[in-house]
């Protein structure tokens, strides 16, 4: 059997591939762009592909069929990247590659604590030799609710890592998990956007909560609210943000995704005129910090997804049971 891989990186994956492929007996074709039109040929005589947040779109997709292409993996946990209507109209099944949640969980911490600290005007200040106070006073967490909205895997590790500070916590998830009731309480939604000073958000995008977080929902919030989100940029109305920041309703944020990021990030775009108007204005402010969707990076991350998503692809050519597809 055969994979063909896309957005290969050399510096990091490459090697990482060679070796699971060699254990699995799989061959490769890599590429180190994503898939496109132009491309997609190179899937020919392979019957899976493996991609990384690359837009799938009904073209792409009907493309990899007439290349022979059945088994489309992902080596991330999200897959809302892919048009998954076409996928099944097509007959090609998808898979994802899921990780642990700890690293997604340390930066959501971490931003937080940037956050609330003024830790990105605190930087901008010492690059610059400006070593006065006023302005970057701090909250502590042991005086603050934190609001977790999602109580999966990542939401869970987070709430536990956070209950070392002191804080209260809030949770909200469809689906209560016992395990959660231990160190956090379950509200509804507007109990959480009344009563947290810190929202964070850790679940998946879907049609139901696509801006789960725009102006209606902010106005609802208390004032100088702290919004985290290490999920999915389409969860938060990116112009209701804005106006939330600009007015002061927002204190600060900690973006690790943002609305519109398909085609900017993991790639080279220093000497580029990016069309994300949003984006520039979300990091001229001194009070957001804005990071390219890179929470999930770690070396135990990368090592799991290629792993996992070549797994996924031989228990499907094999006819297996296979936990990592998705539909």
């Amino acid at each position: 059997m055969n994979v063909t891989v896309y957005n290969c990186r050399e510096f990091d994956e490459e090697e990482l591939f060679f070796r699971y492929a060699k254990e699995l007996g799989i061959g490769l074709t890599l590429c180190q762009d994503a898939p496109d039109m132009d491309n997609i040929s190179l899937a020919n005589g392979s019957e899976c592909v493996n991609i990384i947040t690359s837009k799938m779109t009904e073209e792409l997709l009907a493309g990899l069929k007439e290349n022979g292409v059945s088994y489309l993996t992902t080596r991330t946990i999200g897959y809302d990247h892919i048009d998954m209507e076409a996928a099944k109209n097509l007959g090609i099944r998808v898979g994802n590659a899921p990780y642990g949640p700890h690293g997604v969980a340390d930066y959501t911490v971490m931003l937080i604590l940037m956050s609330i600290r003024k830790m990105k005007r605190i930087l901008q200040r010492g690059s610059i030799q400006d070593f006065s106070l006023e302005g970057i006073q701090g909250r502590e967490l042991k005086d603050l609710t934190v609001g977790i909205i999602g109580t999966g895997r990542i939401g869970r590790t987070v709430i536990h890592s956070l209950s070392g500070f002191g804080c209260k916590m809030l949770a909200y998830d469809l689906y209560e998990n016992e395990e959660v009731k231990k160190e956090a309480d379950y509200v509804s939604l507007e109990e959480l956007w009344q009563q947290a000073d810190i929202i964070t958000l850790h679940a998946p995008l879907t049609e139901e909560n696509y801006h789960m977080i725009g102006k209606s929902t902010i106005s609802k919030m208390k004032d100088g609210v702290v919004i985290i989100n290490t999920a999915r940029g389409g969860l938060i109305d990116t112009e209701a943000l804005i106006s939330g920041i600009e007015s002061g309703k927002i204190s600060a944020a900690g973006l690790d995704v943002v609305e519109n990021e398909f085609g900017l990030y993991y790639y080279d775009r220093k000497s580029d005129t990016l069309d994300n108007r949003e984006l520039s204005v979300l990091r001229g402010f001194p009070n957001v910090t804005v990071t390219h969707h890179m929470a999930f990076y770690t070396d135990d991350c990368v090592e799991t997804v290629i792993r996992d998503s070549l797994m996924g692809c031989k228990l499907f050519v094999e006819g297996k049971e296979n936990p990592w597809e998705v539909a």
